[in-house]
């Protein structure tokens, strides 16, 4: 896996570099770049320890932030550096959605869990929402092409937190040739039969049912069948999303039955929603994708 590779990181054509900061074993960088599904500047994070700074391949993580979150959101708060330090593991983050800036008018909407922040990693089919919103073209091409042509990376894994983990079932199982694990942290396990999902869905695809059930990540996995040996769910036990059924996790747990999908879901007692919850778990999930890049 850690083989010679040669690669400048003070090279890169397509990026502009925002940050560099030493940590732990690694440097912790930020980027933008514009880009073409979006039609704005998006920015992302990425951890790179230090056989990948010395131009060696390694296994990356894509992290997917939930509503109302940016990169800095995990890359702050999640504690994930030092365990990729250890096993020598990327770790990408980018944004939630496009966002309006000087030079860009991205749509918007009052409520949190429909506009700027809220993209649910789909492509909008009405407008105005198309113009922008195309997330799932950005994470699963643009982006995905960017960080394989300008890091050092071996294989890519998905995980997420909350919307993001519900991005990351459903494009971890729609496009399982791009990579080779998937775990979550509190998905949105079908959000098209949660009023968050709901909401954001009418805007983004009308009242077209048969794109939202393209959009569901339990239902892209019922309907796709096993994908992976194994995939890792960590739920807070006392998290009020769950227990005001937002997150619908009995829907995945179904999904992989009927799928034979290996599901490892563990619900962690006393444990919400929130970044505590994250640093408690992010350890098992480095450790969930590195085995399964050591497999591929």
């Amino acid at each position: 896996m850690q083989n010679s590779y040669s690669h400048s990181l003070s090279n890169h054509k397509q990026l502009t570099q925002k940050s560099v900061n030493r940590c732990f074993n690694g440097e912790q960088h930020y980027y933008s770049h514009e880009s073409t599904s979006t039609k704005t500047s998006m920015t992302f994070s990425i951890y790179l320890p230090d056989e990948a700074l010395a131009g060696r391949r390694c296994p990356a993580i894509l992290y997917l932030s939930g509503l109302t979150c940016n990169a800095d959101n995990v890359t702050h708060k999640g504690h994930f550096q030092q365990k990729c330090s250890e096993l020598g593991m990327i770790l990408i983050a980018p944004d939630t959605s496009p966002r309006s800036s000087e030079d860009s008018d991205v749509p918007n909407d009052e409520r949190y869990f429909v506009g700027q922040g809220a993209s649910y990693y789909v492509d909008a089919t009405q407008a105005p929402w198309s113009d922008n919103f195309n997330m799932q073209s950005y994470i699963v091409d643009e982006l995905y092409d960017l960080l394989r042509s300008e890091f050092p990376i071996d294989s890519i894994g998905i995980t997420g937190h909350s919307m993001g983990g519900h991005g990351a079932l459903l494009l971890g199982f729609k496009f399982p040739s791009k990579f080779v694990s998937v775990s979550a942290l509190s998905p949105v396990c079908a959000a098209s039969e949660s009023a968050w999902g709901q909401a954001a869905y009418t805007e983004y695809f009308g009242d077209d049912k048969s794109l939202w059930v393209q959009a569901d990540a339990a239902q892209m996995i019922e309907k796709v069948g096993q994908q992976y040996a194994s995939i890792l769910v960590d739920q807070g036990a006392a998290d009020n999303f769950l227990a005001e059924g937002q997150l619908q996790t009995s829907k995945l747990q179904d999904a992989c039955a009927k799928a034979e999908q290996p599901l490892t879901l563990r619900y962690q007692a006393g444990h919400d929603h929130s970044y505590y919850f994250i640093q408690t778990v992010i350890n098992d999930h480095i450790e969930h994708h590195w085995h399964m890049a050591q497999m591929s």
